[in-house]
């Protein structure tokens, strides 16, 4: 795949959603976990999509259940976790993996635009990248990255 606009992903529904559907948009892709120490996460993710989803921002998750079994629930069950828990409304996806043999090669594509700072794996879950209205990575945050610090960096993109 030459652009992130080439993927087709599953959302946690099981539909096949196209990531064209968010050209033109700046999009923040995260691998999510609902029983991790980092799940609070959810929260700041989903003030950042309704402070900036107006001007183009679009937050997507990734359930992943590759760091300490820590999203072992079912579609349906993540689902409901996060918009009980946080009222989650962005994009969520179908589980993924985001390393080793069975990694989606959407995180192929994402590792390779961004590697990270001690080799190109995902290290934990809410790794983070974001993507500017052209379809381009242009940076990734690490999982101990808290969203509000990304306002700034969101702020540039959507000009």
């Amino acid at each position: 795949m030459s652009s992130i606009y080439d993927f087709t992903m599953k959302n946690i529904t099981g539909d096949d959603v196209s990531l064209s559907r968010f050209r033109g948009k700046v999009m923040l892709i995260v691998n999510v976990a609902s029983k991790c120490g980092l799940t609070s996460q959810y929260e700041g993710l989903e003030e950042l999509y309704r402070i900036y989803k107006g001007r183009g921002l679009e937050v997507l998750g990734f359930p992943c259940n590759q760091f300490g079994g820590q999203e072992p629930g079912s579609e349906a069950e993540i689902a409901q976790f996060c918009m009980t828990n946080y009222g989650v409304s962005f994009p969520m996806f179908a589980k993924i993996d985001v390393n080793g043999a069975g990694e989606h090669p959407l995180y192929t594509f994402l590792k390779k635009a961004k590697g990270g700072l001690l080799g190109d794996a995902i290290k934990w879950n809410f790794a983070k990248f974001l993507i500017d209205r052209k379809g381009s990575v242009i940076d990734r945050y690490a999982p101990t990255t808290g969203p509000s610090s990304l306002a700034s960096d969101i702020e540039k993109l959507l000009g």
